[in-house]
């Protein structure tokens, strides 16, 4: 019952962040495309800023923006900021459920670090805070008279943590902790300067002064820096289930160029926004870098066998021998009654038994086992390098 109870738990809390980062996500690209697509026209009310005409669910909306605040407070006023707090929360809850409590599995690879799982957690905990603050840094520094240069520091800062943290951890734990590092920050530009310079300002009117416009620059320039860190961070976290992405050598690198593809993608809809000739040139930078990221992941897990095992016998043989190393090596999960600490059912529902369930999933063994080396995770079970190559023959004769 306690495994049941622990699935249904990592499962409600998924969906709850799922739920709440799309809630999240769509109210942030709804508030950037109306923020680019305002018009500033003689009609417009005092101190109006511009102003949108949307249509949707049957009827119209006058949407009229006021770039500091507006001559007077109204009644009732809608703070748009528990969507990002529900998904930061909620989110962190999942770190701490699948990757924390289960460190030894997903989070640590002894083949890159041989750590302790505290030593783990403290440093994925300590990569959190860190990054936050080495950004809020940036953002409170000259460099922020330059959108262009702030967000080339900013890219440098997230690169240079995925390539440390891929010498930590296990290459799911690296690529894993690079999103969750650009959600906290996104989470925290809200909590910590968005809101609180929202609050400012109300609170200026409220006493009958005039609201510093710095506050809202502020605030406008790190909701902008969210919008363009939104489809990475949801690469990423999709990104978990393809060890393709993350189980490569160059999985750093993969995601400095997934940022770049998120970049391109916004700035296209962006640009748009504003009423500007369409930049269909990022679509040709997106597709670069997706290539890019494809030839990165042909070259293999970070740690390649030196030496490819010694020539086998006949194919009977040879499924034999691979069929051994499987049930040996991933058995344990991989099975009707998975044996690991845990772990109810077989991950995915893939069992792998009998010969005929390996050559059911022979593409995915391959992808795990041989293209990269995310299964066993962080390689648990010390399957060899040539056992690694025994399963790579069958499945080479298995085709």
């Amino acid at each position: 019952m306690d495994v049941i109870v622990w699935e249904w738990l990592s499962f409600f809390v998924r969906w709850t962040h799922v739920m709440a980062g799309i809630a999240w996500i769509g109210s942030s690209f709804y508030f950037v495309h109306l923020d680019q697509s305002l018009k500033q026209r003689a009609s417009l009310p005092p101190q109006a800023y511009g102003d949108e005409w949307q249509v949707h669910g049957g009827g119209f909306y006058h949407m009229v923006k006021y770039l500091v605040a507006p001559p007077q407070l109204p009644e009732r006023l809608t703070w748009f900021k528990w969507e990002a707090y529900a998904t930061w929360l909620s989110g962190f809850a999942l770190l701490v459920i699948v990757y924390y409590l289960g460190a030894r599995l997903y989070l640590i690879d002894a083949s890159v670090l041989d750590i302790h799982p505290i030593t783990a957690v403290t440093a994925s905990l300590a990569g959190l805070f860190l990054g936050w603050f080495v950004y809020n840094e940036m953002c409170e520094s000259p460099l922020a008279a330059s959108d262009l240069k702030l967000a080339l520091a900013g890219f440098a800062l997230i690169v240079v943590m995925a390539f440390a943290y891929s010498l930590v951890f296990s290459g799911r734990g690296a690529f894993m902790q690079v999103g969750v590092i650009m959600g906290t920050i996104m989470a925290a530009n809200v909590f910590m300067v968005i809101i609180p310079n929202q609050r400012k300002v109300v609170a200026a009117l409220k006493a009958g002064e005039t609201p510093d416009p710095t506050l809202g620059a502020k605030g406008k320039q790190r909701s902008l820096h969210n919008n363009y860190l939104t489809l990475p961070v949801v690469f990423v976290m999709i990104g978990n289930h393809y060890p393709l992405a993350f189980a490569t050598r160059f999985s750093w690198i993969i995601v400095a160029l997934v940022i770049l593809m998120g970049v391109s993608i916004r700035h296209f809809y962006n640009t748009r926004h504003r009423g500007l000739p369409s930049p269909w040139w990022t679509w040709g930078i997106t597709a670069l870098c997706g290539l890019a990221i494809m030839w990165l992941s042909s070259l293999g897990p970070p740690a390649p066998p030196a030496e490819a095992a010694a020539a086998g016998g006949p194919p009977s043989a040879l499924a034999e021998s691979a069929e051994l190393v499987v049930q040996s090596r991933c058995g344990m999960c991989h099975a009707a009654t998975p044996l690991w600490p845990g772990i109810g059912v077989a991950p995915k529902g893939v069992k792998l038994e009998t010969l005929a369930e390996m050559k059911a999933h022979a593409q995915a063994i391959r992808v795990v086992a041989v293209l990269t080396h995310s299964m066993p995770p962080g390689n648990l079970t010390a399957m060899t390098a040539d056992e690694r190559e025994t399963v790579r023959r069958w499945l080479d004769e298995a085709r």
